[in-house]
């Protein structure tokens, strides 16, 4: 048996009690399905900057009106610390997935970032500190690996920050490392990598390039490729990252205090992306078999490559991707499918 089946086995056995926040976004949303699924009781919070009521209702629709009642849901900002206090009291557990993603929104508005990604973080980490809360897991980004070169990337050499963005997550980093030395108060650092599947936003000027180009073909658009189509990604399906979280915040506590990389392990070029794309679309809508792709400049702050060597997290925690992106479009490409 997995440690991941194993770790279920125990989660439905023994509930304990979370708090998710960016509880309505893509991530959020997710790991509350899946908890809720388990027998969990949840404390959700987001105040619907990037989340969507929608998110919820799906998620209570899919788990049922008894699993339901054991969700919480909180309407407020980290950015204000009564709130995270609030959202703390009486929790095991802590998913801190809230933040304001996108390295092209955090160029345009480093402020707004900063304050949401560093201000917010930091309340949080008073909040559960003072909570004494069991384990806190916090969605840290491959972003923070910057202009390094090497391939993969492994988590302990990282380069310059090429975005605020960037910045940002890097500092809670630093942030949960100092709470560590300074408070005893331990963490457990994700670093996702692409992450995508269910719920993910396909529209707004900062959408992901996946559900983006997902809409974009079903609805018979454009789709617009930065640079040569030759810049590559580790791309995640949403289902690995929610088995890294739940492995994340019950590991052992050699494990904890440590930064992880969330991939799959595994690079595909845009190009190649969009060609596993539109063969998910053509399932649905034949037509969209004679798309192509328009290519355009390359996009401020982005690497060129990104690549992950998770074996720390299959080492440390058990952890195991389940899905490779071909399965993960297969899952996204049927969702899309059927929602838009």
């Amino acid at each position: 048996m997995s440690a991941y089946a194993a770790l279920c086995e125990t989660m439905t056995a023994a509930p304990s009690r979370w708090l998710v926040t960016g509880v309505a976004g893509f991530i959020g949303s997710n790991l509350l399905e899946h908890l809720l699924k388990m027998g969990q009781t949840v404390v959700g919070l987001d105040n619907f900057l990037t989340g969507y009521q929608k998110n919820l209702d799906m998620v209570r629709d899919l788990v049922g009106t008894e699993a339901w009642k054991r969700f919480t849901f909180i309407e407020g900002d980290i950015r204000d610390l009564d709130t995270c206090r609030k959202a703390c009291d009486g929790v095991q557990h802590v998913l801190h997935e809230a933040a304001l993603g996108s390295v092209p929104r955090s160029i345009d508005d480093p402020l707004l970032s900063n304050s949401c990604n560093i201000d917010g973080f930091l309340n949080m980490l008073v909040a559960a500190r003072d909570a004494k809360v069991e384990s806190f897991v916090y969605a840290a980004s491959s972003s923070t690996y910057g202009d390094s070169p090497e391939l993969p990337k492994v988590e302990d050499k990282i380069g310059r920050p090429l975005s605020p963005y960037a910045v940002t997550k890097y500092v809670d980093e630093l942030y949960a490392d100092v709470f560590a030395r300074c408070y005893g108060f331990t963490s457990v650092g994700l670093r996702y990598f692409n992450v995508f599947g269910q719920r993910q936003d396909p529209y707004g000027a900062y959408a992901a390039v996946i559900p983006q180009w997902f809409a974009s073909l079903i609805k018979g658009e454009t789709v617009y490729v930065n640079g040569d189509g030759e810049t590559s990604r580790d791309f995640c399906y949403i289902d690995n990252v929610v088995q890294a979280n739940l492995l994340a915040s019950c590991a052992r506590d050699e494990a904890r205090d440590k930064i992880y990389n969330v991939a799959f392990g595994q690079r595909t070029t845009l190009n190649e992306l969009f060609a596993l794309i539109r063969e998910e679309v053509v399932r649905h809508l034949p037509a969209a078999a004679t798309a192509e792709a328009v290519h355009r400049d390359f996009r401020a702050g982005d690497v060129r490559h990104s690549l992950a060597d998770i074996s720390r997290a299959e080492k440390l925690l058990g952890y195991e991707p389940r899905y490779d992106v071909r399965q993960g479009l297969r899952l996204a490409g049927d969702w899309y499918a059927a929602n838009l």
